[in-house]
């Protein structure tokens, strides 16, 4: 009885730190491959944006799926842009943020609330 308590124990402790550890590792590492992807979308935004000296329209899903956004897709991230120029990629896990978020104006992937609305 007493060795299975400790067992128990034990087998609990082990998964509260294993969780503990992950929420605190860096984006980096737990979000890798959507940061990958949508650096690949980042650096496609931005191509258009130079050649064609705008960003691209939030509603254009033509031209946004050729920079590899997808409409309704929730392995991809949501565009959004505001009139001065600025954009930013949210990923919506659906769960009310907050996000995994590139900011133009920052240009960092960050866990945090949409500032362009």
């Amino acid at each position: 009885m007493k060795k299975t308590l400790i067992i128990s124990i034990s087998v609990i402790a082990l998964i509260i730190l294993s969780i503990t550890i992950y929420w605190n590792l860096p984006i980096e590492i737990t979000r890798k491959s959507d940061i990958k992807s949508g650096n690949k979308i980042v650096e496609n935004i931005e191509n258009y944006r130079k050649n064609s000296y705008k960003l691209p329209e939030v509603n254009d899903w033509q031209t946004l799926e050729k920079l590899g956004l997808q409409k309704d897709n929730p392995e991809k991230p949501v565009y959004n842009k505001d009139e001065t120029g600025n954009y930013e990629l949210i990923y919506d896990d659906g769960l009310g943020g907050p996000y995994l978020l590139w900011n133009s104006t920052e240009k960092k992937w960050t866990i945090d609330q949409p500032k362009i609305k």
